[in-house]
């Protein structure tokens, strides 16, 4: 397999994309974080200080995709066309999954935004609690599925955990 973030040299560069064609993409992350009852109270009450903090992970996780390419030296700047982050309450463990979904019409795939977004929505939720309990684990942060483009389509399977 060739690395293709490298010349021949082994310099960093990126990739040129010039020659593939525009076609539609969509890339679906997600990952966890476990809080304390104290912190899980917190959120479902809406108490926390620094205010509702689902709704600002919410929007973190959007605008966290659309800067994808300013965190990752590699990355294309892309025109996303959607991006929607979705919560799932998983009350048994005090866990709350993050769906990131990012779509674009472009040459390059939007895997990376997807996981941006996750990981930036997971951390804007460390942040808004940390002050009640550091002890959050932000966990299982993967690919679930990505859609359109050369290698095709993409699904995450369970026995790869």
């Amino acid at each position: 397999m060739e690395f293709t973030h490298f010349d021949e040299q082994g310099n960093a560069r990126m990739v040129d994309v010039s020659d593939k064609n525009i076609t539609s993409r969509t890339a679906v992350a997600e990952g966890t974080i476990r809080v304390s009852r104290e912190v899980w109270d917190a959120i479902m009450q809406k108490t926390v200080k620094k205010g509702d903090v689902l709704t600002v992970a919410q929007v973190a996780g959007i605008m966290g995709t659309k800067r994808t390419a300013d965190l990752i030296p590699m990355c294309h700047t892309l025109n996303l066309t959607n991006a929607k982050l979705v919560f799932e309450m998983i009350p048994e463990t005090l866990e709350i999954r993050a769906e990131c979904t990012v779509k674009t019409d472009g040459k390059t795939g939007v895997e990376m935004e997807a996981l941006t977004g996750v990981s930036t929505a997971l951390l804007t939720i460390y942040d808004m609690c940390k002050a009640i309990d550091k002890r959050m684990l932000i966990h299982e942060i993967h690919l679930v599925e990505k859609h359109g483009g050369k290698s095709g389509d993409f699904f995450y399977r369970e026995e790869m955990k």
